[in-house]
């Protein structure tokens, strides 16, 4: 390495997916790179932790789907093997049970989406609802992910979205709701049609397998954020916890130069951001250089999502169906998912009694609750969807409630969220709520996005070289076509007329 390149120190602000992402190649770049964490440990809201009685929690289970392609590479180049096998998945009402998932890369592939729609067992879903999704697909094909289709269908809601293509009320409340509840963790009126297309299509419309999906075997701080550190610090970085950020200084060259925690400042040629939308708000709202800038003043007009997270210990050995499942219908605008740890979880697997994880998003209506109020309700719904769990006693639990947890892709959100570079020559983004057009969501657009705001480091330094990011896999021939002519017919219409209708 050149002695220009050891000299580069870059200061990353945050530790989840998207931090460990840009500190990790920086580091193996030769940078001098600090990682800091407002938190007690790196990973944020998704490592986990473990009581004072030793028993390991986390805030909400995670899933690790079939185009997680980059996170999977990181996982092989780390030399660990955290994940469960290929799962599936059951949906349950307060009816009972309403749908199973197969794994769907096992199944002869069909052209996309008919393997969705063909394979997944709906018990009670009549085919003329299934059906009626159908127009749907122009808006699928419609939705690109560029920057003109998401302000084309960003200030439009995602109910508004179905209820214009004639989905049938029973398909968008047995199937699209709960889908909305659990993927962009809100009801479908507060939701972005342009998230929501872009969610869906990723996850289980773009191809067969997308919806296939492993686990984590433990919380992803033991399993995969411990040996990541370790990875990270051997290659030279200092992974720094409970250090809030609260400023960043900036030189006359519109230029960071040091990014403030308290009375303490760290020398920086570059800064990453790597913050969900609440970590950002607090620290725009402590510093004076940040609020100087409309683009960080207008983060306040994001939101996000409150989460409520649950563990409850059973005194005896329940035959769940399977050991993922997702439920709506409960209450009108949460959706919520419960998992059996004795199958996913290894610290579980010899356990006497039973043990599950319960999350429930858009959350608002149970924080309030105290702790004996929330487990016994937790329990009730889980005997509804299993009545063995009615006669269970509770003999130990965990609740932990989770304020502006997670990103709210609220209608009209789109405007205000940043892409990577800012107005600072050196001040880069990334994160879940970054725009960007790789295609990704959740953990593994996280990751992909710290990777690239990674890449726009060295672009900016010119030393070193980017990390490779793995695109996601190309839409299917037929999906091309009809997104080609779409495209072709729209520009003709554009020729033809004057541009006076909302978009």
């Amino acid at each position: 390495m050149s002695e220009g390149l050891q000299q580069k120190r870059v200061v990353v602000i945050g530790a989840g997916w998207a931090g460990l992402g840009a500190t990790y190649h920086l580091a193996k770049q030769g940078y001098d790179v600090t990682l800091l964490e407002a938190g007690p440990y790196p990973g944020g809201l998704v490592a986990g932790w473990q009581t004072a009685a030793g028993k390991s929690v986390e805030a909400g289970i995670h899933g690790f789907w079939y185009p997680y392609k980059n996170i999977f590479s990181l996982i092989n180049e780390l030399n660990i093997n955290p994940f469960t096998t290929w799962t599936r998945s059951s949906q349950y009402s307060p009816v009972g049970l309403e749908v199973e998932s197969p794994i769907f890369q096992h199944l002869p592939r069909l052209p996309s989406p008919l393997g969705t729609f063909l394979y997944t067992q709906f018990k009670r879903l009549p085919l003329v609802d299934r059906l009626s999704a159908l127009p749907l697909l122009y808006a699928v094909v419609d939705f690109d992910n560029s920057d003109a289709a998401w302000r084309r269908y960003d200030f439009v809601t995602a109910r508004e979205l179905f209820k214009d293509f004639n989905v049938s009320a029973r398909l968008y409340r047995e199937a699209f709701e709960p889908m909305l509840l659990v993927g962009l963790f809100a009801p479908g009126e507060q939701c972005s049609a342009a998230a929501t297309l872009g969610m869906l299509y990723y996850f289980i419309l773009a191809h067969q397998p997308d919806f296939d999906v492993v686990w984590c075997r433990g919380t992803v701080g033991e399993k995969i954020f411990r040996p990541w550190v370790e990875h990270i610090e051997k290659a030279g970085a200092k992974v720094l916890a409970k250090y809030r950020v609260t400023d960043l200084i900036i030189d006359s060259n519109n230029r960071a130069k040091g990014v403030v925690c308290g009375d303490q400042v760290f020398d920086a040629d570059a800064v990453i951001f790597a913050v969900g939308i609440t970590g950002i708000q607090k620290i725009v709202s402590t510093s004076a250089s940040l609020q100087s800038r409309e683009e960080f003043r207008n983060l306040n007009n994001l939101g996000a999502i409150d989460v409520l997270a649950t563990r409850l210990w059973f005194d005896r050995k329940i035959d769940i169906l399977r050991p993922s499942n997702a439920c709506f219908g409960f209450d009108a605008t949460t959706g919520w998912t419960f998992f059996d740890l004795n199958v996913l979880h290894d610290e579980y697997k010899y356990e006497s009694g039973t043990v599950i994880e319960a999350d429930f998003y858009h959350a608002n209506q149970f924080l309030s609750l105290n702790d004996a109020e929330i487990v016994p309700l937790v329990q009730r719904y889980l005997a509804t969807c299993i009545p063995a769990f009615r006669d269970a006693k509770v003999i130990d639990s965990s609740v932990i409630r989770l304020p502006n947890a997670v990103t709210h892709f609220a209608p009209g959100s789109y405007r205000y969220m940043l892409p990577a570079k800012t107005s600072f020559a050196n001040v880069f983004m990334s994160g879940d709520w970054i725009v960007n057009r790789h295609g990704s969501w959740s953990q593994e657009k996280a990751y992909v996005t710290g990777l690239e705001a990674a890449n726009l480091a060295v672009s900016y330094f010119r030393e070193g070289t980017p990390v490779e990011i793995l695109p996601v896999e190309e839409d299917e021939a037929h999906i091309q076509v009809a997104r080609s002519l779409n495209q072709t017919v729209r520009n003709l219409g554009k020729s033809i007329l004057p541009e006076f209708w909302l978009p």
